[in-house]
């Protein structure tokens, strides 16, 4: 089992973040893991992403040129890392964010509306844990309960009152990722 995964957005969208939570989650499987982050000079506005590689087996490189996974926050990333979705992959998109849509044979693409299901919870800065949910809806390689653990070590350290909101985001995340995968298969089975 191995999945490569790039998050991309501006910085201050908690990029960097769901990257670390996520590579914390294969450790807490006792998977290999690499986080490798990106961004330029700007603290917020500027662009950020990171790839995450866990594996069961010894990676050899934090990079790939194709993703099972791609998430992207914004246009821009969209636009620009979308076609590195390898065939069989996920492109989940923060539909919050991009107005303009995205289709492409062979792969499946969710839009996750994260603002507006960070801002139901009360909370509107976890969209981006709401994000991190939908891909374990999407493509569930690691277990809700050590992305849950994640939560706990990375964001604890620092935020402990912010653990319960972020948990609540996750799981929202995950049941918006299965809720629009059954409609598209209760479409696709309408269609033919």
């Amino acid at each position: 089992m191995k999945e490569e995964v790039l998050i991309a957005g501006f910085g201050g969208q908690g990029i960097l973040l769901m990257g670390q939570l996520l590579a914390e989650a294969a450790m807490q499987e006792e998977l290999y893991a690499t986080w490798f982050p990106s961004y330029g000079p700007e603290m917020r506005g500027g662009t950020a992403n990171c790839t995450v590689v866990f594996s069961s087996e010894e990676i050899g490189s934090p990079i790939a040129a194709q993703y099972s996974v791609v998430i992207a926050m914004n246009q821009p990333s969209l636009e620009r890392f979308a076609p590195r979705v390898r065939s069989g992959g996920v492109l989940l998109v923060n539909a919050s964010m991009v107005p303009v849509p995205y289709e492409r044979e062979g792969i499946t693409v969710l839009y996750i509306p994260a603002a507006e299901i960070a801002h139901d919870l009360g909370q509107p800065k976890v969209g981006n844990v709401v994000m991190l949910g939908s891909l374990l809806g999407a493509r569930p390689a690691l277990p809700i309960g050590a992305v849950e653990a994640a939560i706990r070590t990375v964001i604890g350290r620092k935020h402990a009152d912010a653990i319960d909101v972020n948990l609540s985001a996750l799981c929202a995340g995950r049941d918006a990722a299965l809720e629009r995968l059954t409609n598209s298969a209760a479409d696709a089975v309408a269609a033919h």
